[in-house]
């Protein structure tokens, strides 16, 4: 018999609370009426078993890097606080050395990082597909939407082989998380959208490459076309560089062929004066500006070149670099030409493409307007370092000027090829008297002399 207390029994006071405390519990537990695993805090802090730490966290360091530039880290996260993603990432070979620099240079660029938060969001679908999920080679190829509102085609081959568009899946479930899962892919996924505004962006490049069908002939002596090949606008010119450059300073400029010609497409010469300015408005780079223009021609020869759609990258040693230079240096006929040739690149580059390439390949050797001479940067200090020992030069003021034909660069230093900073040093003959070798038979009399005690009167064993 259960003891009761006021008519009621004990056993049912005891459920009554159990199930008073039960009710309790469920309700202070979180709502999730749609069942989804959050890996998001309530903070908005990403949770450290998410699959984007994984990522990042990933062999895949190539892909990681991408994902920060795009600044993309935000929008991921409330993706994977709403449904499970899948992501699909390439090897870092591909993105290291199959895919083309000119390409990838393109996504870099601030301009450009719509493009790269497109192709990075290519990569990713916003729901879970495991490696087991995939097709059956004969159900065909299943779309499945990505995060930029495209598509990708899931397939398997007969040969047991399984594709992401055209990309094999080579590392499948690589990382498994609650919140998402990463396969390993052959290759980098472009969606048409990236490829489209990249052919449209390229400047003075052919957007298909196609193989030319006669080499232009050039006259050795003037350094003219025998036959003048038409040249659409926009073109690159058909001669390099060094063929349009002046042949020395006292002769006329060598002709060049280009998109410029007489009808100067390309204002070269406003370009030259601007870039000039900007120095000058800058503020400690009057002595370069000043051998432009008043010591050399050099200016006007740069502005043709680039009217004709060369493209080049000055290196401008600051006024207090300048100011070592000693008169001999200068006195020299033509040597502030060869001077200021040896700084300018036949190439346009920023202060982070040639930081990207000396960080990737160590050092760097760029072609200069002095031939055969080249210089070489290198990663030093977190910045660009120009030539050898003494006589090197840091990038000091990036980007001076930059307007996709001209880019100048301030450096704090001026550089002088390797073969002229190495003085060798043939040290001094030295003259040793000889002194005249006596026999070896007058030697031994003078010695058995000596160890008798006589004295002897040659003057040789005196």
């Amino acid at each position: 018999m259960d003891s009761s207390i006021y008519g009621v029994s004990s056993s049912k006071i005891f459920l009554f609370f159990y199930f008073f405390f039960v009710s309790f519990a469920i309700a202070a537990l979180p709502q999730n009426p749609s069942g989804k695993s959050f890996s998001s805090s309530a903070s908005g802090q990403i949770n450290s078993n998410s699959v984007l730490v994984a990522l990042l966290d990933s062999h895949y360091t190539e892909l990681a890097e991408l994902v920060e530039k795009a600044l993309l880290l935000q929008t991921l996260e409330g993706a994977v606080g709403k449904h499970n993603i899948t992501i699909f990432a390439p090897r870092n070979e591909a993105l290291e050395r199959q895919l083309d620099p000119e390409f990838k240079r393109f996504l870099l660029e601030p301009g450009n990082l719509k493009s790269l938060q497109t192709l990075l969001m290519f990569h990713i679908i916003p729901k879970r597909v495991g490696s087991h999920q995939w097709p059956d080679p004969k159900a065909g190829p299943v779309k499945h939407n990505t995060l930029c509102n495209d598509h990708l085609n899931l397939t398997s081959k007969s040969t047991g082989k399984k594709t992401v568009d055209s990309a094999e899946l080579i590392r499948p479930d690589d990382v498994i998380r609650p919140d998402g899962v990463i396969h390993g892919i052959q290759q980098l996924l472009i969606p048409r959208s990236v490829i489209e505004d990249f052919n449209k962006r390229r400047n003075l490049r052919s957007i298909s490459a196609v193989l030319p069908e006669g080499a232009p002939e050039v006259d050795p002596r003037t350094h003219r076309l025998k036959k003048p090949a038409p040249v659409p606008v926009g073109a690159p010119p058909v001669l390099p560089i060094y063929d349009a450059m002046a042949p020395g300073p006292s002769l006329a400029p060598a002709p060049a062929p280009g998109p410029g010609g007489p009808h100067h497409h390309f204002d070269g010469e406003s370009q030259v004066k601007d870039f000039i300015q900007t120095l000058l408005h800058y503020g400690g780079y009057k002595e370069m500006a000043d051998i432009l223009v008043n010591l050399t021609s050099l200016a006007t020869e740069m502005g043709r070149l680039v009217s004709e759609g060369y493209v080049i990258t000055v290196l401008a040693p600051n006024d207090e670099a300048m100011a070592k230079l000693t008169t001999d240096q200068l006195s020299e006929p033509g040597a502030p030409e060869q001077i200021i040739y040896y700084h300018i690149i036949p190439e346009y580059q920023t202060e982070e493409s040639m930081y990207n390439a000396v960080r990737r390949f160590g050092k760097v050797r760029y072609d200069t307007l002095r031939l055969p001479h080249k210089v070489v940067a290198q990663e030093a200090d977190g910045s660009v370092k120009f030539g050898h020992g003494e006589g090197s030069a840091y990038l000091f003021d990036p980007d001076i000027y930059t307007d996709g034909r001209i880019s100048v660069q301030g450096i704090d230093g001026v550089l002088f090829p390797e073969e002229e900073t190495q003085t060798v040093q043939k040290p001094a003959a030295v003259k040793v008297a000889s002194k005249p070798r006596r026999g070896k038979l007058l030697e031994v009399g003078c010695w058995m002399l000596g160890t008798l005690g006589q004295d002897s009167r040659f003057r040789s064993c005196q």
